[in-house]
């Protein structure tokens, strides 16, 4: 048997790519949209892609599998029947070239027995699957593909139908689902390696490990969500499950909509065409247009950036900035570095359906260019040290803190706003327009990305740099000490 984890750092998301060596047949479960590489990796291993197959309706990037319907052939799609009519596969019913599948239902590929479990909680029609290797003369399976339903070192959430998709009343119930789901993970032997769907760094759980593979029995020993489940109860893991989860970016709910009714087909990466410095300030007037800089350096950033950019670091966040800030329509204009970053960043944003890649500029170019000195801009920079001297000093002003909802609970700037960077789209008119809006998060990094957004929305903005931790600690020097007799 032939197996590959495929891995997406940028999103933290795992494909698979199993195949029987015996017949050159091959699966790939829960693919991205851009999928030569997984063309490129079956033919470099005398396999064909002839199935394909999702453990869910993804929330958090376009699925690849009508990809691979429309523009390969003889591939058959093996997909969830599971869930009510609001979790249905739209785009797939009545294709020949799609089979529905039930919990306990079984497909080969060769030699290979793939059987479905229907795991709810995540999402309704959640399925993960058992591979089992007869080819190989195994009568067990060797591992479970376990989607968003168990990962290493925790769980997939069951709040994200209403904290993402805004399904009204669901939290708890999902809940109650994923612990049912639990009990049959439970019963699995221990040796079954686990397979999941995401490791660490993803908004799909909130204790992520970043071992890309376990096992059924180290899992039920360590996994804190599972040990939970097992030894606390239903309401216990309940009141667990649901405290302290991230919040999602708010491209996740237009997502499980685009894989829900059908994703337009890619057919090839988008080319973006080089933009000259003359023509750059004519290519913004557009209102369309979103310039994107991909530079790793906040501090440079701040420093000198095209004025109305937005700041979207190649890297782990990268496609959480671009989708929560870009709308799909936009077009998009990327400033980079070199271009051979080009690459990466296409990629990153049609994963997340933000497929309108226009052109690129050379950032050494622009920022260099007497000519373009009209559109080069900087913005305030300050420590986060400096909150209360900046407070004072600008009247009318407030602090926003971006952090997490569990970050600020934990403790925060008194009177500070809080808005998640990745919900800001949804909750400008929360943020006061006519004072300094002093905006911070733990490290810094999270601000980088929301302080030009804001800037880009019309704000007059500080950005708060350096870890929030000092601000408090400079708040507990200043407290007087309690004289003792």
């Amino acid at each position: 048997m032939f197996f590959r984890q495929i891995y997406d750092a940028s999103l933290a998301q795992n494909a698979y790519l199993i195949g029987c060596q015996r017949t050159g047949q091959a699966l790939l479960i829960d693919p991205e949209r851009d999928i030569d590489r997984y063309l490129a990796i079956a033919e470099e291993n005398d396999l064909t892609i002839t199935h394909v197959t999702e453990t869910h309706i993804h929330a958090d990037f376009v699925s690849g599998s009508r990809e691979i319907l429309e523009t390969q052939e003889g591939v058959t799609a093996w997909l969830s029947d599971m869930g009510d009519t609001d979790w249905k596969y739209v785009w797939a019913q009545g294709r020949k070239d799609v089979r529905l599948l039930k919990d306990g239902d079984s497909f080969k590929v060769g030699n290979i027995v793939i059987t479905a479990v229907h795991t709810p909680g995540h999402t309704p029609e959640h399925l993960s699957f058992l591979i089992e290797d007869q080819g190989g003369g195994a009568d067990e399976p060797m591992g479970i593909v376990t989607g968003d339903f168990v990962f290493v070192g925790d769980v997939g959430r069951p709040d994200l139908l209403e904290t993402a998709a805004g399904v009204e009343g669901v939290r708890e119930p999902s809940a109650r689902k994923l612990f049912e789901s639990i009990q049959k993970f439970r019963k699995l032997d221990d040796f079954v390696q686990v397979l999941p769907g995401h490791g660490a760094g993803s908004a799909c759980g909130k204790a992520l490990g970043a071992m890309p593979v376990s096992t059924v029995g180290y899992e039920k020993r360590f996994n804190g969500a599972l040990r939970t489940a097992f030894n606390q109860g239903e309401e216990a893991f309940v009141e667990s499950i649901l405290e302290g989860q991230p919040e999602p970016p708010v491209y996740f709910a237009r997502m499980k909509r685009v894989n829900k009714e059908g994703p337009d087909v890619l057919g090839a990466l988008p080319v973006p065409s080089r933009v000259s410095v003359g023509e750059v300030a004519r290519v913004l007037e557009n209102k369309k247009v979103v310039l994107l800089d991909l530079r790793r350096d906040r501090q440079a950033f701040m420093e000198r950036h095209v004025k109305g950019s937005l700041y979207a670091p190649l890297g782990g966040k990268f496609t959480s900035v671009a989708g929560s800030y870009v709308e799909p329509e936009s077009e998009i204009v990327l400033a980079v570095e070199s271009p051979e970053d080009l690459e990466e960043a296409v990629r990153g944003l049609v994963r997340i359906g933000l497929d309108h890649v226009i052109g690129y500029v050379v950032l050494g170019e622009v920022l260099s260019e007497e000519r373009a000195r009209p559109m080069i801009v900087s913005t305030e920079s300050a420590s986060t040290t400096d909150i209360d001297d900046l407070l004072e000093a600008h009247p009318g002003s407030v602090v926003l803190d971006v952090r997490g909802a569990g970050e600020y609970a934990e403790g925060h700037v008194p009177g500070a706003i809080h808005v998640a960077y990745t919900r800001l789209s949804q909750n400008l008119d929360e943020i006061p327009r006519g004072g300094k809006v002093i905006v911070h998060c733990g490290s810094g990094l999270r601000a980088s990305f929301a302080v030009p957004y804001l800037e880009r929305a019309g704000f007059d903005v500080i950005y708060g740099d350096g870890p929030i931790r000092d601000w408090h600690e400079m708040q507990r020097r200043k407290a007087p000490v309690m004289a003792t007799v």
